[in-house]
């Protein structure tokens, strides 16, 4: 990573990237990384909302950088599951979150359950 802000996309932010959200376009000269598991979500809705073909496109431009989740990772993601279950927050969202706490980068999202948290770039829609 280099001196320039790095982001953590979660599942919400790749998909409004792939739909050409402008909002989102600042962000498309930074370092942008993600995990496995907000791939799988992604590519599930691309796949369900447009082809394979646009699919495989983007789940490859963003497999590029990933970050594998370590036990270490799993157990925070779980205790700040818990701690927000007030929060409609998805196992997947948690864990990147706190993968993006635990390697320096800043959480990318437009999720509203997010907007107010310690370490997030809130992008409204």
């Amino acid at each position: 990573m280099n001196n320039k802000m790095s982001y953590f996309l979660d599942t919400y932010a790749m998909i409004e990237i792939a739909k050409g959200n402008k909002k989102f376009e600042p962000f498309l000269d930074h370092d942008l990384y993600t995990s496995l598991y907000n791939l799988y979500e992604f590519y599930f809705v691309l796949l369900r909302d447009f082809n394979e073909t646009i699919a495989q496109e983007f789940f490859y431009q963003f497999k590029r950088h990933l970050i594998n989740p370590n036990n270490e990772n799993i157990f925070k993601a779980s205790e700040f599951k818990i701690k927000n279950r007030g929060k409609r927050l998805s196992y997947v969202d948690c864990l990147g979150y706190i993968l993006a706490l635990d390697n320096g980068l800043k959480f990318l999202t437009g999720d509203k359950e997010f907007e107010n948290l310690e370490n997030v770039e809130f992008v409204k829609k």
